[in-house]
């Protein structure tokens, strides 16, 4: 195909960068080259930051990237660099950080103007084509006739962005209590939404990592209302069109306030986690509709975003091309009431009450999101049907859309591969195997986890970050260690091969050797071998992905147990001290970090199980929602300090354990869980 344009990002491999290398803007990669470039022509340097997946990111490249006097003026007064979030998540901290300072708010795309060496002066997220013309014009003249303005302005923004993240150390004794933890959960529960779930506000995020939280604290001290909470959130996202009805898998984030028109793409790290914490809720409540979520998840995942070798893609876009070639978001995934009338013929009154094709469901230009409102046995009941004959109908419906829809355009994928996020992937199948027992979930997980292990794992120890046509690039980020560090733990809870722990020992001191700062015992973003930005961030505070270092923090508590390591043990104790003042005042910001907490307020149990039965106990075991636990499992003599002398040959011993103090061993798995629940 012929192009009128083409510029440095076609030699990138980053899908995202490639929807740009035909824009006729000057667009350049983010790298050494491109900054000397800039610092040599003494030009402003304009960062766009976006990802394959963002819908107003496209918006803003058809409005404004495309056309060629919008393009004139980047080129004559600007060098143009485009970045994709997903690959370089350390550049696009330093310039959110630099827009939120400037504008109290961000998002992407982001549109930021900076001096030759690289300081922010100016910032915002998506414009129209007449204001972003407007923007470039002005700064550009106040460059080229009164610099020092820029210059004088830059400095004061960089010492607020350098401020932003600045952790100190904790000299306070530790004081890990309930009544902290109780605190902050009666602040956040302020606002909650007990009727739709989630916090009582449009947009609603999912945020996986705050209801694993939740979920664990009211099951862990008796707070039945907390745990009604989580479980109307849980249905309610089951049941809304955030999630894909018919194709199975979560979208990012919905508009309104009842789950149902999502913001369409979809991401791994979402689904990723998502399958983790319905997991934990399937095994806690035996709720059939999370296992439903569980698995049409997985078979997603499988279906849309893996690839023969067994690694995990990035996302899938919001966007796909209309009936009209136009691309127009969420044009795979909505329906319209007479396609589904001829689709479903007689069954369509039932299908239209199920998935509610009426004012409750519509959205806009006569489309339909599918949601429900009901639960099976009332749709049944109210049909006088039985729940079998309902489900038979489901399913046929399913297979019947999705093999509709998958002739229409498909939305765009993203096919590189992150660590940090097949890392969340491999945690996820690995949770779905530990309740459900499923082999391949197994197979699937392992197969990834050889992957990083064979591919992404640098000779000198170190990681890769991304991957992509055979290709590792991109030195990891402490977001790409803490999450294998903690699928490698998984994968030894749920393999008992002991390299998965040795790996995860080994990559933990790498990150000691080249991110950690000793001054407040936190780990930098960036490793010490990356070349230096505006600032070297640290990122503590959870999202929508818990923070890096609130990973590690529970990472390295675990290894201390398996290693009987102090060292680690004290560090990470310290990182949670060091965030006790902020996470009183913002506690839905560090879900991760209460989650850590509840392993000091309550009992934590070390649970060795030594024997030629040792795996068939094991999986007994976990059929039990027992959140404060590790396992150290072998079917043979071990020298792991958690299992030193305690083979024998003649029969198979659980030891329950808190803080290296041990209850007598016993044999039979029931009389294990009375020692833990006591």
């Amino acid at each position: 195909m012929a192009h009128k344009y083409t510029n440095d990002l076609i030699n990138e491999t980053s899908p995202y960068l490639l929807q740009h290398a035909h824009n006729p803007v000057n667009w350049k990669a983010w790298n050494d080259q491109t900054l000397s470039e800039a610092k040599e022509s003494n030009k402003l340097i304009l960062i766009s930051v976006g990802y394959a997946a963002c819908h107003w990111c496209h918006v803003m490249e058809h409005e404004s990237f495309e056309d060629s006097l919008v393009a004139q003026v980047m080129n004559d007064n600007f060098i143009n660099i485009k970045v994709d979030r997903e690959e370089r998540p350390d550049v696009d901290q330093v310039y959110m950080n630099a827009v939120q300072l400037m504008t109290g708010s961000g998002g992407w795309p982001l549109n930021v103007i900076a001096l030759p060496d690289g300081r922010p002066v100016w910032g915002g997220t998506y414009f129209k084509k007449n204001d972003w013309m407007n923007v470039l014009n002005q700064i550009s003249d106040i460059y080229n006739k009164t610099p020092e303005q820029l210059l004088d302005y830059a400095s004061k923004l960089e010492e607020g962005i350098k401020s932003m993240d600045l952790v100190t150390l904790n000299t306070d004794a530790f004081n890990f209590k309930k009544p902290l933890i109780n605190e902050a959960i009666e602040k956040w529960s302020k606002l909650f939404d007990s009727k739709k779930g989630g916090l009582n506000r449009a947009p609603k995020f999912m945020m996986p990592n705050n209801y694993h939280f939740l979920m664990r604290q009211a099951h862990q001290n008796n707070n039945p209302a907390l745990m009604e909470f989580v479980n109307t959130t849980l249905e309610k996202m089951a049941y809304g069109g955030i999630y894909d009805q018919i194709g199975g898998g979560f979208s990012r984030y919905s508009v309104d306030d009842k789950w149902h028109v999502p913001h369409f793409e979809k991401m791994l790290y979402d689904n990723a986690q998502l399958v983790s914490l319905y997991s934990d809720a399937y095994l806690l409540t035996k709720k059939d509709i999370y296992k439903e979520v569980v698995y049409e998840t997985l078979q997603f995942v499988e279906r849309e975003l893996t690839n023969d070798e067994g690694i995990f893609y990035s996302s899938l876009d919001a966007d796909s091309l209309d009936e009209n070639q136009e691309l127009e978001e969420g044009a795979y995934y909505v329906w319209q009431k007479e396609e589904l009338k001829s689709l479903l013929g007689e069954d369509y009154d039932l299908f239209s009450d199920y998935y509610n094709i009426n004012n409750y469901g519509l959205w806009e230009k006569g489309n339909y999101v599918l949601i429900r409102s009901d639960s099976d046995n009332e749709i049944a009941e109210k049909h006088d049907l039985s729940v079998e004959s309902l489900d038979q109908k489901i399913s046929s419906w399913k297979e019947l859309l999705l093999k509709t829809r998958e002739q229409r355009s498909r939305p765009r994928l993203d096919d590189k591969s992150l660590t940090s996020w097949n890392a969340l992937m491999i945690k996820g199948y690995l949770d779905a195997y530990r309740v459900f027992n499923e082999e391949s979930f197994l197979d699937s997980a392992k197969k990834n986890a050889e992957f990083i292990l064979n591919t992404q794992h640098k000779d000198d120890g170190g990681l890769w970050h991304s991957y992509k046509d055979g290709k590792s690039t991109i030195n990891g980020y402490l977001e790409d260690y803490a999450g294998v560090i903690d699928a490698f733990i998984s994968m030894y809870e749920n393999t008992f091969d002991d390299k998965w722990l040795k790996n995860a020992r080994n990559l933990s001191n790498y990150a000691f050797d080249h991110f950690y700062e000793d001054a407040n015992k936190m780990f930098y973003f960036t490793s010490d071998e990356d070349p230096s930005l505006v600032t070297r961030n640290i990122d503590y505070r959870d999202n929508v992905i818990p923070s890096s270092n609130s990973i590690m923090a529970k990472n390295l508590f675990k290894l201390s147990h398996y290693f009987d390591n102090e060292s680690y043990a004290n560090t990470s104790k310290t990182m949670l001290n060091n965030v006790l003042p902020e996470l009183k005042e913002y506690p839905t910001s560090f879900s991760n970090w209460l989650d850590l907490m509840l392993n000091f307020t309550n009992n934590y149990y070390e649970v060795a199980i030594s024997g030629k039965e040792a795996y068939e106990k094991t999986k007994e075991l976990n059929q039990f929602y027992i959140p404060n636990k590790l396992l150290a499992v072998s079917n043979e003599e071990s020298d792991m300090p958690l299992l030193l002398n305690r083979y024998l040959d003649e029969e198979t011993m659980i030891y329950v354990c808190v803080n290296k103090a041990c209850k007598l061993p016993v044999s039979e798995v029931d009389k294990a869980i009375d020692l833990i629940e006591k």
